[in-house]
C-alpha cells in the first residue's frame, strides 16, 4: 500500500491490525533429504493379484480389446481369475493343476488361451527339425525350386 501496488486496503487488513498473530508467521523450505526415503503406507497385494501376474506371464496380454462401453463387460483375464476362485472353492489347493484346469475349463466354455513361451518352444522346435536332414522336407524343398523355375522358363519366349 505504502508503495502504490494496492490502492485499496485489503478487507483482512484490519482484521490482522485488531488481532496480530500470538507468533509471527514464518515460512522456512523443507530440508533435501538424501538417500531413498522409507515409504510409510506397505504395499497391498491380493491373492487374485497374484493370479493375474502369473495369468500375464503365461497368457500375454491377450488379443481381445477391453470394451468400456460395455459395463458388463469381463476381460479375459478377470473370467480367469473368476472361474480360478471358483475351482478353488470347491476344494482343489495345488496351484499348478488349478490353473491348467482353470484354462482347460474356459476353453470348454469357448475362451481360447494362447500361451506366449509355448509359441517361443514351437518355433524353436520347427527350427530343429529343419535343420535336420529329413526326406521328406528335402523333396518339399526340390519342388518349391522346380516350382519357382518353371515360370521363368514358361514367361520367356523361344
Amino acid at each position: 500500500m505504502r508503495a502504490g501496488v494496492l490502492k485499496e486496503k485489503p478487507l483482512w487488513y484490519d482484521i490482522y491490525k485488531a488481532f496480530p498473530p500470538l507468533k509471527e508467521p514464518v515460512f522456512r523450505r523443507p530440508r533435501l533429504r538424501y538417500g531413498k526415503a522409507k515409504a510409510d503406507i506397505q504395499d497391498i497385494f491380493y491373492r487374485e493379484d497374484q493370479i493375474r501376474a502369473k495369468f500375464f506371464s503365461t497368457y500375454g496380454s491377450g488379443h481381445k480389446a477391453i470394451d468400456l462401453f460395455n459395463p458388463n463387460f469381463k476381460s479375459t483375464c478377470q473370467r480367469f481369475v473368476e472361474k480360478y476362485t471358483e475351482l478353488q472353492s470347491l476344494g482343489e489347493t495345488d496351484e499348478e493343476k488349478l490353473f491348467v484346469e482353470t484354462g482347460k475349463a474356459l476353453l470348454a466354455e469357448g475362451v481360447i488361451l494362447r500361451r506366449v513361451r509355448e509359441a517361443k518352444t514351437v518355433n524353436v522346435r520347427l527350427q530343429s527339425s529343419s535343420e535336420g536332414n529329413d526326406p521328406l522336407e528335402e523333396d518339399g524343398q526340390k519342388q518349391r525350386v522346380q516350382v519357382k523355375q518353371e515360370p521363368e522358363t514358361a514367361s520367356s519366349p523361344p
